[in-house]
């Protein structure tokens, strides 16, 4: 008997968490299913957590070390490859140490090391007083975090894969990953489409080519968009421009609902807030009576905001999505592209 209703239950939660019972069987239900497969629940530290697929970009902080490191795949790995690797570094003795050393009940500083892979813990008064007051001693590939000995969180589980483990998704890693779901769906292998197109070598995986870079080329795969909302559609691609003016971050739209206003777009990167620091969802919202307006117009709201990617660290020079994807006008700013052998 117990077996049955456990297996109720689990048919149950599984039609509950059914993208179609929200988004139905079309192109958002879908994209709403590879988002998905971007989060695990896992017991850890005695707690329930809801992990999600952390963001990583090669060479994002290396600029003060000759030392070779780099994320798993590149940032570009597909999440069934990479989840699995998670669960290897989640289950390692070495992290089973940082959960005891952050669940001892003493406040101290975890000093992270990228390139050598590893952490450090101290509890000089001194070093906790510098981070309390504002003075960050950390350095790009040496992040250093306070935790005050309560016990492991989500946000630590992610400093851990993203400093120690080096895995997770860079931007364009992430917008690929549906893009191939949405074709997969559709019975088309986006990556043996597009190989010849992105130079792929014999025996490479597609998806590290396909880097914001090629989104943003001249290639005829790619259709520049008129960013004005009435033309959007779910698979768009999102271009920000970064600090050099050239396009440096991507997203994917996955909704447009013209009733109430609003377009649901999702994205890997790690100017968030703490908790939501690798792939999350974001919103904009317009005024459902004038679909006309582009994406640069200042009167839309965009619910992203922008933060360091470790407390201490210098901020985004960017309060938002909105400011990010309107800046440097002189340049075109932002725009939208679509991906020609999806854009039916």
């Amino acid at each position: 008997m117990a077996s049955s209703v456990y297996a109720g239950d689990e048919a149950m939660f599984a039609a509950y968490s059914d993208p179609s019972r929200i988004w139905g069987g079309g192109i958002e239900g879908v994209i709403e299913e590879a988002y998905r497969l971007c989060f695990k629940t896992r017991i850890l530290d005695g707690r329930v957590m809801n992990l999600r697929m952390p963001f990583a970009q090669d060479n994002e902080r290396d600029k003060l070390t000759e030392q070779q490191w780099g994320f798993l795949e590149g940032g570009k790995g597909d999440p069934v490859f990479l989840w699995k690797k998670i669960n290897d570094i989640l289950d390692s003795p070495d992290f089973a140490e940082y959960a005891k050393t952050l669940s001892d009940g003493r406040e101290k500083v975890i000093i992270f090391d990228l390139p050598d892979q590893s952490w450090t813990a101290t509890r000089e008064l001194f070093e906790i007083a510098r981070i309390k007051a504002g003075s960050y001693r950390g350095l790009p590939h040496k992040p250093y975090v306070l935790v005050t000995g309560g016990g492991l969180e989500e946000t630590d589980v992610y400093n851990y894969l993203y400093c120690v483990g080096l895995a997770g998704m860079d931007c364009s890693g992430f917008v690929w990953h549906v893009l191939s779901y949405i074709a997969a769906w559709k019975g088309i292998d986006l990556g043996q489409k597009l190989g010849p197109v992105l130079g792929v070598k014999n025996g490479d995986n597609p998806s590290w080519y396909a880097g914001t870079y090629f989104f943003n080329s001249k290639s005829p795969q790619i259709l520049q968009v008129s960013d004005e909302i009435k033309n959007l559609k779910p698979a768009d691609i999102l271009l920000f421009r970064g600090n050099d003016g050239e396009i440096a971050h991507s997203a994917i739209i996955q909704s447009v609902n013209f009733t109430d206003g609003i377009i649901r777009y999702l994205q890997s990167t790690d100017e968030a807030p703490p908790a939501e620091r690798g792939a999350h969802e974001s919103f904009i919202r317009f005024d459902p009576a004038n679909p006309a307006v582009s994406l640069k117009d200042p009167s839309l709201v965009w619910s992203q905001k922008r933060y360091a990617p470790f407390p201490g660290e210098k901020p985004s020079a960017f309060s938002d999505d909105g400011e990010r994807y309107r800046a440097y006008p002189e340049l075109g700013g932002g725009k939208v592209v679509r991906l020609r052998i999806l854009s039916s």
